[in-house]
């Protein structure tokens, strides 16, 4: 078997430069310790999650930078996600709204931009909760409330029990009269702080008129009709056409007119129910057509019309705070 030995003058230069080698590598390198700078962290602060129940459909976004040495020179709020689409008002600021938010999750994302241009970000989740809807439905059997104004041959003919709602300008042996109708529900059920979701006025054409030309319901060339909010109250046993109560134009809805002889309606009326239950004005609804003009009917059953099911009906929807 071979040996090899090296010089001992290698040997030894060998061990030098191993020593050499291991003391470089414990002696910190001065210059790299005084380049190094600290960047303080730019850092974003959302508000905490929060939960809101519809109808409230709008939140606030508020954020801050969580540094106080940073210099903030820009704000930046957008949605992450949700189960539909905000409108985010005030994007460019601390302090932002969201709104037209439906049931669902919704995260949004907090952006600050400091004056480095460096930034710093932060989430927020949204829940909206559904509405707890409270639904009233009132369809009152011999309403004493529903009463046809009118006037024949310039006298009152006024009649509180009639199994119809006449809305009409006609003739009854060659003599004008001209009907008109008030209805009033109760609505005192309804908190006046409540929000109205929706209000429905459903009304069904009499088959078997008793007014007009006794066949249809709907007649005229313009039998388009108006239902308004009654402006101040009136005594159901005293009102007639000639001390009538006004009706109010605001919030006011126009149904149109119509060429078939039978046509139940679905009115809108929530402007007009939240008006009266809010301002704790509910004096009911006036009825007219429009243009009373001679030959011109809807005709609709009434509370005292033998088919219940075909009653005046007013659904309220309201979310209770």
């Amino acid at each position: 078997m071979k040996t090899f030995r090296f010089p001992l003058l290698i040997a030894l230069a060998f061990l030098a430069m191993l020593s050499a080698c291991k003391k470089a590598d414990l002696a910190p390198v001065a210059s790299t310790t005084t380049q190094t700078t600290t960047i303080p962290k730019v850092l974003a602060q959302a508000e905490a999650d929060v939960t809101i129940t519809l109808p409230q459909d709008s939140i606030q976004l508020t954020g801050k930078s969580g540094n106080t040495a940073d210099v903030v020179v820009g704000y930046l709020w957008s949605q992450i996600s949700g189960p539909a689409e905000a409108s985010i008002v005030n994007e460019a600021s601390a302090s932002a709204t969201a709104k037209h938010l439906i049931e669902g999750k919704y995260q949004f994302q907090f952006m600050i931009i400091d004056k480095d241009g460096l930034t710093g970000v932060d989430t927020v989740g949204v829940t909206v909760k559904a509405a707890n809807v409270t639904t009233l439905d009132l369809s009152p059997n011999h309403n004493p409330y529903e009463i046809n104004i009118a006037v024949y041959n310039g006298q009152d003919a006024t009649n509180r029990t009639s199994i119809e709602e006449p809305l009409c300008a006609w003739t009854i042996n060659s003599l004008p009269i001209t009907t008109r109708n008030l209805l009033k529900f109760d609505l005192s059920s309804v908190p006046a702080n409540a929000t109205i979701i929706s209000a429905e006025l459903h009304l069904y054409s009499d088959t078997i008129p008793k007014n007009g030309d006794l066949i249809n319901a709907n007649s005229g060339a313009d039998n388009s009709f108006v239902v308004q909010q009654v402006a101040t109250d009136w005594d159901k046993t005293t009102v007639n056409w000639f001390n009538q109560p006004a009706g109010l134009t605001t919030n006011q809805v126009v149904l149109p007119s119509t060429d078939q002889p039978f046509l139940n309606m679905n009115i809108n009326v929530k402007d007009m129910v939240s008006a009266m239950v809010s301002g704790n004005v509910n004096y009911g609804f006036k009825l007219s057509v429009q243009k009373e003009v001679l030959y011109t009917s809807r005709i609709f059953c009434s509370s005292y019309y033998d088919d219940a099911t075909r009653h005046p009906r007013l659904i309220v929807k309201y979310v209770k705070h």
